[in-house]
């Protein structure tokens, strides 16, 4: 719904009289860069994009939307591959680029204070000098903002040992609809009361605009090994992940891609990866070096037992580069084989994989469309990445339709619709298949208690029961839903 021509002028009047000229875009051409994030299938416009550079510039403009009950969509890098950043067209897109500064490394308490635009990436490159990095590392990490990563609980090669974004974040500072300044956790490594820095991080810009984040740091290893093992036949690579942890080794990464994907990356990258095989493992190792040898030895096994058809194991950290190299290019690579292609994010138990990835096999077939998959095999956080042609018609539905059922597919193997892109206006639709109106009713509680007109991020992540209901989500019975004393959003 667009605004009315006099609620849009006093907007854009209050909000020039707090930014420079410069930083209020409303003009098509300045808006039209905003109207996605990484999933381009879906676009707006919003009414103005506005660029605040200090918290107080970002607690006025929330007043002023929540007095005229403008919703608001923050943004940060726009990198998200789930439309969680996908404007709403009667509101303002709040771009978080300015707020790019790296504010402390504190080398005593091993944390980070940054502001929400600081690259991931950066964060890194600015501890390096003292010994240590920051863990959770997704594949665009040279280019996605820290303030999305909280926003969507970023995962990335990492974060099987180290953990999530939740896992390294120690505190938030949100300014809430009303402009209010809240701190949620703490400098300490646990906080009095209910955990709402875990409520706010994969919150999706529903609860609070993030202004600046507490980060852990995390001392680098010692030494690293990088071991790649090639399959024939993309089970067994699926099979060997599960066996791995049931070993009791855990990898500080343990990535896996097919032989769509490896073909793409190898194009791309040159990595040396196997041409000839149907899947891959990428398994990094990192520790003492006594820890080493043994994990190389038991690892080795496994993929032997479970037919590896070739390992190799990398020392140097050029070698370790290279092999990385491909997987972090994988998805601009796959970008090259495709006019499109539509990045998928679903997690299943390890165990799962093997059957899980024969599905989508056969799925695929059903359908007639390509899938090249690539993904964190070891946390199983999957990542199919379905090829199409936009320009064909019907092709994108037919593609949305197979990523729904890989989804449900998710759910059904006892796992859930996303990883770590982040439900937002891509996955509503599957909110429905994995939770039940109960506990959605109780998401929108949780909503209500921040954001009570529901302005931030409106209409993302979280569907209404009546929505649900219209899908075939919900059981409808004679025309009634169930338990109609639950109020309907």
């Amino acid at each position: 719904m667009s605004l009315d021509t006099n609620t849009r002028n006093n907007l854009l009047f209050q909000i020039g009289e707090i930014l420079p000229e410069e930083y209020l875009l409303t003009s098509e051409e300045d808006i039209k860069p905003y109207e996605c994030d990484g999933l381009s299938a879906y676009q707006k416009l919003p009414v103005a994009v506005v660029l605040p550079e200090t918290i107080e510039q970002v607690q006025r403009i929330a007043k002023i939307c929540s007095q005229l009950k403008v919703p608001i969509v923050a943004r940060g890098a726009g990198t998200g591959l789930s439309g969680g950043a996908l404007p709403h067209e009667g509101g303002i897109i709040l771009g978080l680029s300015r707020f790019n500064k790296i504010e402390q490394i504190d080398t005593d308490n091993l944390t980070a204070t940054v502001q929400p635009g600081v690259r991931n990436l950066a964060i890194t490159e600015a501890a390096r000098p003292f010994g240590l990095y920051y863990a959770p590392d997704p594949s665009s990490q040279i280019a996605c903002s820290i303030g999305g990563n909280v926003a969507e609980n970023a995962g990335g090669v990492h974060c099987l040992k180290y953990g999530l974004t939740i896992h390294n974040v120690q505190q938030v500072t949100i300014v809430t609809i009303d402009g209010e300044l809240v701190t949620l956790g703490s400098q300490t490594l646990d906080t009095p009361g209910y955990d709402l820095l875990a409520l706010i991080t994969g919150s999706e810009g529903m609860l609070g605009i993030i202004v600046e984040i507490v980060v852990k740091l995390l001392p680098k290893p010692h030494a690293v090994k990088v071991l790649m093992a090639s399959f024939k036949k993309v089970e067994d690579a699926g099979n060997a992940v599960a066996n791995i942890i049931a070993e009791g080794v855990i990898p500080a990464g343990l990535e896996m891609m097919d032989k769509p994907a490896i073909h793409a990356a190898e194009a791309f990258a040159k990595a040396n990866y196997p041409l000839d095989a149907e899947a891959i493992l990428l398994c990094e190792l990192d520790g003492s070096e006594q820890q080493l040898a043994e994990q190389i030895e038991t690892v080795s096994e496994t993929l032997r037992n479970a037919n590896a058809d070739d390992i190799v194991i990398a020392d140097s950290a050029d070698e370790q580069a290279r092999l990385w190299a491909g997987r972090k290019s994988a998805f601009p690579a796959v970008g090259r084989i495709s006019p499109d292609y539509y990045c998928m994010d679903g997690t299943i138990p390890r165990k799962q994989i093997a059957y899980v990835l024969k599905r989508i096999s056969e799925l695929s077939e059903e359908c007639g469309l390509r899938v090249a998959n690539v993904f964190h095999a070891g946390d199983g956080n999957l990542h199919p990445l379905i090829l199409y042609d936009a320009n064909k018609e019907g092709e994108l539905e037919k593609t949305e339709k197979f990523g729904a059922d890989i989804l449900t597919l998710c759910v059904e193997v006892g796992g859930t619709i996303t990883g770590e892109h982040g439900v937002g206006h891509e996955k509503i639709d599957q909110m429905c298949v994995q939770f039940s109106p109960q506990e959605l009713t109780q998401f929108f509680a949780v909503k209500n208690a921040f954001d009570p007109d529901a302005l931030l991020n409106p209409g993302k992540a979280v569907p209404t029961l009546h929505r649900c209901a219209e899908l075939g989500g919900m059981h409808v019975h004679n025309g009634q839903l169930p338990h109609p004393e639950i109020p309907r959003f």
